[in-house]
């Protein structure tokens, strides 16, 4: 009719410009008609669809059954269209501070790594690759860790770019505002916006002094910290710290658990010890009391969260980092009373005041990890990768809400996931109980101020109905929980037969933890039952701690009845530990598994000698001063002869223990690791030990009976000796009894061994010092009283003076005393902190110092060849190979193929000389000689250390031989 009207009008009186004006005034009237009417439709369609919403949430709050169902429903719709980006499979590990190798890095990777995450390193968000701005915006990580030292840094990028749906980082910036400035929740006592809150914070643990006008600190100090000596919440028994560990899911709405494991120290204890809240607060306070206390600190800490949130609200009602995620460590204090004060809190793990909090601290910190990653994070496939959607659909799927399907709740997205994801961790909580939101107390904290605070005014459309929603499900799930504990009191495990009897039905290994870590070749999977790991020279002792998958599974250390944990020597070379996994639910018990760790420890490292360098010496290493009186470490070697002083021949040493040092070529005296070690060599300081070649020593050796009483290092020095006279070894045995060898030398020397002190045996039983003498004698007759006859006694540190006592009456009364008797003295061993076995201090260190020099004089005195192991092997104590001790510096080992001639190389260095190789000069047999068949196998005695005092043993031994002797000087 419009149209009609303009056209008839044309006709009469309107010109053309005017009808196109009046066209348009039509056109626009029509639209503008047009759009109110859609948009009164909209409006009255999403009031309606609001209307109905509100009416579901209070459907749902009465009926919490209906509400988990629909969460269930969406939660499996969510996962079949977003499961491939539900889990992209990449972590990343902001190392900030820390080395890459460091205890927590390599801890935090592992972990990952066993959940199935690809694990890349960088120190900032800024050198990360992953995280760089042309890779998608850094869109294809999964989770994002932040150490200590790169908190700032991850900051910024969540401030930069939000991660996305379903990226998740162990830093929530609220909390970071809170708690990672200066001043922490001591600030809260002085914030302006908490006036008139009384705070459980002990004001005195807070860096500031309280001025006279503040006084609310001090109020709440007396408040929280004063016993309730009116109630029955008075209990003199709760005086204690404890370290409650707390993961915060969600900021706003803030939701939070509490880990069952806390750490404990009361008045009484030196250390912290880890123990369960519940079993802690029940021992204290009895079934009754212990709940209250679990429930007032659980108010406590959520008091600290919510005002920490209250001071750092931000501007945006959107959270910056929807799935963000802290941990965090609340120190508490109780002074019974059941209700706590925080005394400090930690934004991470923290096991300060274990007795070892580097070794245990690690072992209980992973175990809390993977029980946050249990919670927190799905399996993840390590090949998943995520779909590429276009960009403005992501934006439409984010923004928009979606009121149909199975979400019929119309939140947006993100609350809709945080929802599920609430959902999820109220059903499985494994190790963790939920903190917050519960019901509050009628003394809670300032609640409905704290929480009406936290809520800018865009967030009343949906974040009441959120809010209610949580704390519906919070109650639904602790009444379950409840029920199904009264109903079945019996855990699934206990109803197990075999496990009610204790048998370990899955003997692997959970875990091998290790101090320091060690990185295990291939990586540690409970089916490998083989590993092998290097150290360094310096690392002497590795702490190993096996964790068995099965409680029921009992862990030994190479034996049946080793100890469950224990601290390892660490020799040079290979060392190897066996872990037996054992059933024992029988009478006798089985050996189910064994793993097997091998521990190769790196020489010395050493540079190869050039032209210029200094001769250097030292007696002692200054990680363990034997002599105070004496410098230790490197230092100029004193005194430079001429080099007519260094051709004169310096006289032999007349004794055994000549003092002396030793002697290494480097190009600084100030730094060891500029040194040659292989050239090091032991310097007597004004003689000189001569050294045979093997055709005066088996000329020396012959008709000659060598006994040897002690133990494993007077065994060492033996198989040397045998070695060197036939140049090869081709019979070895860790004799633990007598024996005797008689086929060296062409048959014309004998060797025997007896092995005392046999320390295994229960001292009733041990043989004496005295039968074993005499019984090795027996065993060797017949005997010469002559030096044709050479009896060797000693060890590491059994030898005292009585022991000298009884060889010389023994030798009188057997008539021997003319024989010639070779003294051991004491070495370097049992100064390590090993399990099992005794561990000297320092102080008893230093003692066998004094000891020895005892044992050397009263030895010479009886007229008896001496040798001064200790100061041989104190100089180079970490040089020590395989065995508990620490006191091997011998090991014997099977040729790969046999041998007729020895190749080593043995430095010991006299006045004026060069050190030579004994076995350089080695002749043929004799031709009226047979000479020997080819031994089927061959063993060579390996160690620098053993040798040298083996040679000064052999030096003494055929002391007329070598003075008479054609013996070239070195």
């Amino acid at each position: 009719m419009l149209f009609r009207g303009i056209w008839a009008l044309r006709r009469r009186c309107c010109t053309g410009p005017l009808l196109l004006l009046g066209i348009a005034v039509g056109l626009f009237y029509h639209t503008v008609t047009m759009h109110r009417d859609r948009t009164e439709f909209k409006s009255s369609q999403q009031d309606q669809r609001n209307k109905s919403a509100v009416f579901d949430y209070k459907l749902l709050l009465k009926n919490p059954e209906r509400l988990v169902s629909l969460l269930e429903a969406s939660q499996t719709d969510s996962f079949v269209r977003h499961s491939k980006r539900n889990c992209v499979g990449k972590a990343i590990i902001l190392t900030g501070q820390h080395a890459p190798t460091d205890t927590e890095v390599q801890l935090y990777q592992r972990v990952l790594q066993q959940k199935g995450y690809r694990v890349d390193q960088a120190r900032y968000a800024e050198t990360s690759s992953s995280l760089r701005q042309d890779r998608r915006d850094g869109r294809d990580w999964s989770v994002l860790i932040c150490l200590k030292g790169s908190e700032k840094s991850c900051l910024r990028k969540i401030n930069f770019a939000h991660p996305q749906h379903r990226q998740r980082v162990n830093i929530i910036p609220a909390f970071a505002g809170a708690f990672l400035d200066m001043g922490g929740v001591c600030r809260f006592l002085t914030d302006s916006q908490l006036s008139g809150v009384t705070l459980p914070i002990l004001p005195s643990a807070c860096a500031f002094s309280t001025s006279p006008q503040e006084g609310t600190p001090n109020a709440a100090e007396d408040e929280w910290r004063q016993p309730i000596t009116h109630s029955r919440s008075d209990n003199q028994d709760l005086n204690a710290t404890v370290n409650v560990y707390v993961l915060v899911t969600s900021a706003t709405p803030l939701t939070a658990f509490v880990h069952r494991t806390a750490l404990v120290k009361t008045h009484l204890d030196k250390t912290s010890y880890a123990t369960e809240l519940q079993v802690f607060f029940r021992e204290r306070l009895g079934p009754d009391l212990s709940h209250q206390a679990v429930e007032h600190m659980n108010h406590v800490i959520s008091d600290i969260l919510k005002a920490a949130l209250l001071t750092t609200k931000e501007s945006s009602s959107s959270p910056r980092c929807q799935l963000c995620f802290q941990l965090m460590t609340f120190s508490l204090h109780y002074n019974s009373s059941l209700h706590p004060v925080v005394v400090k809190l930690q934004t991470d793990l923290h096991f300060d005041g274990m007795k070892d909090p580097h070794f245990d601290g690690q072992i209980a910190k992973e175990y809390m990890l993977e029980d946050v990653l249990k919670l927190l994070f799905p399996a993840c496939n390590s090949e998943a990768v995520e779909p590429s959607l276009p960009f403005g659909k992501q934006e439409e799927n984010k923004n928009s809400g979606d009121c149909e399907g199975p979400n019929s709740l119309c939140l947006p997205p993100d609350e809709m996931h945080l929802l599920q994801q609430f959902n999820q961790h109220l059903k499985r909580p494994g190790r963790f109980q939920l903190l917050y939101p519960i019901s509050p107390l009628p003394d809670d904290l300032h609640h409905d101020l704290i929480q009406a605070e936290s809520l800018s005014a865009q967030d009343y459309g949906w974040r009441p109905a959120l809010m209610a929603l949580l704390q519906e499900l919070s109650l639904y799930y602790t009444r379950k929980h409840q029920t199904e504990s009264l109903d079945d009191p019996k855990s699934p495990e206990a109803s197990d037969p075999l496990s009610r009897k204790g048998k370990c039905v899955d003997p692997h290994l959970r875990q091998l933890y290790t101090d320091p870590p060690l990185v295990l070749m291939p990586a540690f999977n409970a089916l490998e039952k083989e590993y092998r790991a290097e150290v360094p020279f310096d690392v002497i002792t590795v702490r190993i701690w096996p964790e068995p998958v099965s409680p029921h599974c009992h862990i030994h250390l190479d034996e049946h009845r080793g100890p469950r944990m224990a601290n390892y020597p660490v020799g040079l070379g290979n060392s190897r530990i066996n872990i037996l996994v054992m059933d024992e639910s029988e009478a006798e018990p089985v050996v189910m598994t064994i793993y097997t760790l091998h521990v190769y420890r790196e020489s010395r490292p050493s540079l190869p000698m050039f032209d210029e360098y200094v001769m250097c010496s030292f007696v002692q290493d200054c990680g363990l001063v034997v002599r105070p009186d004496q410098p230790c470490g490197l230092e100029p070697f004193p005194g430079t002869r001429s080099s007519e002083e260094a051709q004169a021949s310096p006289r032999p040493c007349l004794s055994g223990d000549e003092p002396g040092r030793w002697v290494v070529p480097c190009l600084s005296c100030s730094d060891n690791r500029t040194c040659d070690w292989r050239e090091v060599a032991w310097q007597p300081d004004s003689c000189n030990h001569p050294l045979l070649d093997q055709p005066q020593l088996q000329t020396c050796m012959m008709d000659r009976k060598v006994l040897f009483i002690g133990d494993s290092t007077n065994r060492g020095m033996m198989y040397y000796l045998m070695e060197r006279v036939n140049a090869t070894l081709e019979d070895w045995d860790k004799a633990h009894d007598t024996i005797v060898y008689r086929n060296l030398n062409q048959g014309r020397t004998i060797v025997s061994y007896s092995y005392y002190p046999q320390f295994w045996l229960p001292k009733a039983q041990r043989p004496t010092f005295q039968r074993a003498l005499q019984q090795l004698l027996e065993r060797s007759q017949p005997l010469q009283n002559s030096p044709q006859t050479v009896l060797v006694a000693g060890g590491v540190q059994w030898l005292n003076l009585n022991h000298l006592r009884t060889i010389q009456q023994v030798l009188e009364r057997e008539g021997l005393e003319k024989i010639m008797v070779v003294v051991k003295s004491l070495g370097m061993g049992f100064h390590l902190p090993v399990d099992g076995i005794r561990s000297l201090p320092l102080n008893g260190v230093q003692e066998l110092y004094n000891v020895n020099k005892n044992i050397l004089e009263s030895a010479k005195h009886l007229g008896y060849e001496v040798i001064d192991t200790l100061s041989i092997t104190m100089g180079r104590y970490k040089e020590f190979l395989q065995g508990r001790c620490a006191c091997h510096f011998h090991e014997v080992y099977k040729l790969p193929f046999p041998t007729a001639a020895s190749q080593r190389k043995l430095k010991i260095l006299r006045l004026g000389g060069e050190s030579r190789n004994p076995a350089d000069e080695q002749t043929e047999p004799r031709e009226h000689e047979e000479p020997p068949s080819q031994p089927d196998v061959s063993y060579h005695v390996k160690g620098p250390v053993n040798a040298v005092y083996s040679e000064i043993l052999l030096s003494r031994i055929c002391v007329n031989h070598a003075v008479n002797g054609t013996i070239r000087q070195q």
